[in-house]
Parts: C-alpha cells; structure tokens; sequence
C-alpha cells in the first residue's frame, strides 16, 4: 500500500512556474506507475500527466504538453510535476496517484493524495 502527500502549490501569476512534489510512503512505490490529475471548481477530475515506474514512459494530457514535466526520484520515493507557463485555466485542485499497474493514462489509480491548491493570477 502507499500514502502519498503533496507539496508545492501556492499563487503564482500567469506565465509563472511552479513545482509540485509528491511524496510516498510504502515499499512498493517504485513499482507503480505514478499520475497528477486535477479539479478545478465546478468541474470534474482530469488526467494532467504519469509516469511509469521506471521513469522512462510519460503521458500528458494535450492541454499541458510542452509546458508541464512530470518526473520521479525512486530513492526519494517522489514524483514531482514542473509546471511552466502557468494559465488561468490552469487553477485547480492537484492530486497525486498511485497505479500499481503501471497503464499511464488507463492506469487503475488506486492511491490518491489528498491535494495541493494551484492558483494562477493573471
């Protein structure tokens, strides 16, 4: 099993850059394939970006492609979302989660943190 905490939302202006980290607990972390997703107010859930467990296949959802960097450190048993170029649109509840089949973007998330507030002014 694995409990995951993030870190690392806060208010940054439109155009800026913020990084979220994602830490886990649990041996098994570096056997799962790790997501982000958010929930912006009034709407629902979206898949932003994963990672596998090797670190070496990564999917991101078209609206944050070539702006957003997700990545993960297996000895620090974290998972990190660089988030560039930061929108309006971007504001939103971030959550970290924990796929133990390790599908990318069809991944069984069974693991959720608890969230991170983005908000981006403009």
């Amino acid at each position: 099993q694995v409990q995951l905490v993030e870190s690392g939302g806060g208010l940054v202006q439109a155009g800026g850059s913020l990084r979220l980290s994602c830490a886990a607990s649990g041996r098994t972390f570096s056997t799962y394939g790790m997501g982000w997703f958010r929930q912006a107010p009034g709407k629902e859930r979206e898949f932003v970006a994963a990672i596998s467990w090797s670190g070496g296949s990564t999917f991101y959802a078209n609206s944050v492609k070539g702006r957003f960097t997700i990545s993960r450190d297996n000895a620090k048993n974290t998972v990190y979302l660089q988030m560039n170029s930061l929108k309006d649109e971007d504001t939103a509840v971030y959550y970290c989660a924990g796929d133990p089949t390790d599908r990318g973007i069809g991944g069984k998330y069974d693991y959720w943190g608890q969230g991170t507030q983005v908000t981006v002014s403009s």
